[in-house]
């Protein structure tokens, strides 16, 4: 696909324009409002794709209430039937918030032997609706400090939860991705962090981190890989425990099977088995 428009969705999906806007702008690229329409579903998720669905018969699923002071929070909560205690991985969602395809990827944890908790971070306002575009907006108007100590208290959730071992670990995609490398040095129990393309913390707050962390980044990701060299060189002068990976070919939300126009599937693979590798490495030893 024509990388000016991969460029517009994201320029979009990041609230950057307004849908009005946007189906403009893609008329202009693709030739007329037709050929617009054409295009549109390739560029959105479809969430009729799901590796693991909901009711796998070797999985149990419900929805997890615990709260953030005063701040009512909620998440999905995956994990194999039968006892044993496990280690914790919280899933941080996009700004789109915690839909279908987030639950998925949740469920694939929990099958590869984790407690795993998929936060909705819209909790406290009603929790995410279904409609996307009003979602991105609420998630716009979520405060980053509240973000960060709502997230601590997921942590804190998972570490104490009797199911779990107390280590937890955190991945979290795109908008989640870069609340990852917030919670890392936000001063939590956390012991493992995952960041697909995700955003980075400024240098100066690179000492405060205290988890190891695997980072995965998009080779035509410009706005997102604009802070990668920065953020390398603190976490190597800091003498930070990290794993940085780039892949060839790919685009923002390469993992994202729903997605047709983006999703990149020898990229996708290779990043999950390292994220589960990681995640064993620093959860399981």
């Amino acid at each position: 696909m024509d990388q000016r428009i991969i460029r517009l969705y994201d320029a979009y999906t990041h609230g950057h324009m307004g849908r009005r806007e946007f189906l403009d702008r893609l008329a202009q690229l693709t030739g007329g409002s037709a050929a617009a329409m054409a295009v549109l579903p390739l560029l959105q998720n479809d969430y009729r794709r799901q590796v693991v669905p909901a009711d796998h018969p070797d999985l149990e699923i419900s929805w997890a209430e615990w709260r953030a002071g005063e701040d009512p929070m909620r998440g999905y909560l995956a994990r194999r039937r039968g006892g044993g205690r496990r280690p914790a991985v919280l899933v941080i969602h996009e700004n789109r918030g915690l839909n279908p395809h987030i639950q998925d990827v949740t469920r694939r944890l929990a099958l590869e032997g984790f407690l795993a908790l998929a936060v909705d971070m819209l909790s406290p306002v009603g929790g995410t609706p279904t409609d996307e575009d009003q979602a991105r907006e609420m998630i716009g108007r979520l405060e980053a400090a509240s973000n960060v100590a709502r997230l601590a208290s997921a942590v804190k959730f998972l570490a104490e939860h009797p199911e779990g071992t107390g280590k937890v670990g955190a991945v979290g995609f795109c908008w989640g991705g870069g609340y990852v490398n917030r919670l890392a040095a936000a001063g939590t129990s956390l012991n493992a962090g995952v960041a697909y393309y995700g955003s980075q913390i400024p240098a100066e707050q690179v000492p405060a981190i205290t988890a190891p962390l695997c980072l995965h980044y998009a080779e035509m990701d410009e706005r997102i890989n604009a802070g990668i060299p920065a953020y390398e060189a603190a976490l190597k002068a800091h003498g930070k425990t990290y794993e940085l990976y780039r892949y060839p070919g790919t685009q923002h939300a390469f993992n994202n099977d729903t997605n047709q126009a983006r999703y990149h599937p020898e990229a996708a693979a290779l990043a999950w088995s390292r994220t589960l590798a990681f995640l064993r490495k620093y959860l399981e030893g």
